[in-house]
């Protein structure tokens, strides 16, 4: 079988358009390959099978390595992923608070991805009332009263 340019352009499309169902932004790489191999057997048309499949492949990994090395954003430090920044914050409690029973804060933007957390705190403090947020314990926060 001969395998023609526009086979590869098929592919290349199809492999892009299908990482509108898988949500893993991989595919694509693969698809950028099979573009490329494609140009490249409509330039050599003499190009010999296992040729291709070898530019397809390196073509990709290196699409891939690229992408994780230097295209992906990872978060730089202090931004808005590092739990740090957001020490300090104020909150407004919307379920009340004390030593031995959790609260809940809201806050006016999110924090690590949620606007509301669960809370704890070392003194009673009543639910409407601000407090700041001093520490991360796992999946609670740790919140005194605004002085």
């Amino acid at each position: 079988m001969d395998v023609q340019w526009w086979y590869w352009l098929v592919l290349g499309v199809g492999l892009m358009l299908s990482e509108l169902v898988v949500p893993a932004f991989f595919l694509i790489w693969f698809g950028l390959g099979a573009l490329l191999v494609g140009v490249l057997l409509l330039v050599l048309p003499a190009l010999a099978l296992a040729v291709q499949l070898l530019v397809w492949s390196l073509a990709s990994l290196v699409a891939v390595f690229l992408w994780f090395r230097y295209g992906k954003d990872r978060g730089k430090p202090g931004e808005d992923w590092s739990a740090d920044v957001h020490l300090g914050e104020i909150g407004l409690l919307v379920a009340a608070v004390g030593p031995f029973a959790r609260g809940r804060v809201r806050f006016q933007k999110p924090i690590l991805g949620s606007d509301e957390w669960p809370c704890l705190a070392d003194a009673e403090i009543a639910a409407g009332e601000r407090v700041r947020l001093l520490a991360f314990e796992g999946n609670l926060v740790k919140v005194a009263r605004q002085s």
